[in-house]
């Protein structure tokens, strides 16, 4: 197999262990001689699999019993509409720092107009940085953040104090570092950064939160109708759900999500620190708000007609997913936790070979 260091923003990384268990149970699911994609969802087998996913988070994230966790399809993108229809009555808050967020945002105004309202945004400076010094309304029913911006690189690197309950879209940086989950009324996101592959979507939400709009909430919007339902009032995506278990536990094995914390410290250390050194290139992101998990850079000053020459540098030397987004251009080096050290120590030596040629 080509050896390869993997920076996709999404899907990405993931850990061996856990493709080579995927494997294994495409071909048969517990000794059942049936591919797991061929079970009943019902089956013993499957919801003993079911809960060994939910005890994985709860012990990884310390998570209190009053919160619940569901799994759903749909992508995190869904839950930009779930959210507003379970939760806001009056107002709600959303602050703005990148795309996603910006597109949660939009959608919660869609749905009920003039009832979402934007705190702050960082779109002044093109995401560069995360607001701050601004006022969480108290009369809001939720304030909504994007703890990670994939695209622009740049991340809350800690749990905010809200007056009111704190939804957070925890996409990208879920399991990165630790959290405080009883600061939050509800954290949702897509699988495909650091919990498994696309096709679900976790949602922990605080139980004391629901059942308080007046509106009547459409069955399959309603985060009651799958919790009462043990995540499977219709049939859950199984095959990304074992994956998802299958990474936890790869991630229980390595210490866990401090021992991650330390692992992607360390990562985001090695190339942010020799993206400040070498002279051919740039940050983009005000450095307090940098990203531990998606690296965002630029051909320096004198240096932009060079950037196509580097990507086939990279290239060459085994770099796959590092051209940034379409919208910002340049380079992204996303670092998820099944993105090994290694992987960054070659981009980095990459990075210096390019400038000795070049510089």
């Amino acid at each position: 197999m080509k050896t390869v260091h993997n920076f996709n923003a999404g899907p990405c990384v993931l850990p061996k262990p856990a493709i080579e268990a995927g494997i294994e149970a495409l071909k048969d699911f517990k000794g059942s001689g049936m591919s797991v994609i061929e079970i009943s969802h019902r089956s013993k087998d499957w919801e003993a699999s079911m809960a060994e996913c939910e005890g994985l988070w709860r012990e990884l994230l310390n998570i209190p019993d009053n919160y619940k966790i569901i799994f759903v399809g749909g992508g995190a993108s869904t839950q930009f509409m779930m959210v507003p229809f379970n939760l806001l009555e009056n107002k709600a808050a959303y602050l703005e720092t990148g795309v996603w967020a910006k597109k949660a945002f939009a959608e919660a105004k869609l749905c009920f107009g003039e009832k979402a309202v934007k705190v702050a945004s960082s779109a002044d400076k093109n995401f560069t940085y995360v607001p701050k010094g601004y006022e969480i309304p108290k009369d809001a029913d939720y304030f909504h953040i994007t703890t990670n911006n994939t695209i622009y690189g740049t991340e809350i690197h800690k749990d905010l104090d809200s007056p009111v309950p704190l939804v957070a879209d925890m996409s990208s940086d879920i399991m990165s570092r630790p959290v405080d989950v009883s600061k939050y009324g509800i954290i949702y996101g897509g699988a495909q950064k650091n919990v498994g592959t696309a096709g679900v979507t976790f949602v922990i939400v605080r139980e004391d939160l629901l059942g308080k709009v007046s509106r009547a909430i459409p069955t399959m919007v309603d985060y009651r109708t799958q919790i009462k339902e043990g995540s499977m009032f219709n049939t859950p995506p199984v095959f990304p759900i074992l994956i998802m278990t299958e990474t936890l536990k790869w991630v229980k094995a390595n210490g866990g999500v401090p021992g991650m914390y330390e692992r992607n410290l360390k990562k985001a250390a090695l190339l942010y620190n020799e993206i400040d050194r070498n002279k051919m290139f740039i940050g983009t992101a005000e450095k307090e708000d940098r990203s531990l998990m998606n690296i965002c850079f630029v051909m320096n000053k004198g240096y932009e007609d060079k950037e196509e020459a580097f990507m086939a540098f990279a290239k060459e030397r085994g770099m796959v997913g590092i051209k940034g987004h379409r919208s910002v251009g340049g380079f992204r080096a996303s670092v998820y936790n099944a993105c090994p050290v290694e992987s960054v120590q070659a981009l980095v030596k990459c990075m210096q070979d390019f400038e000795q040629v070049n510089g």
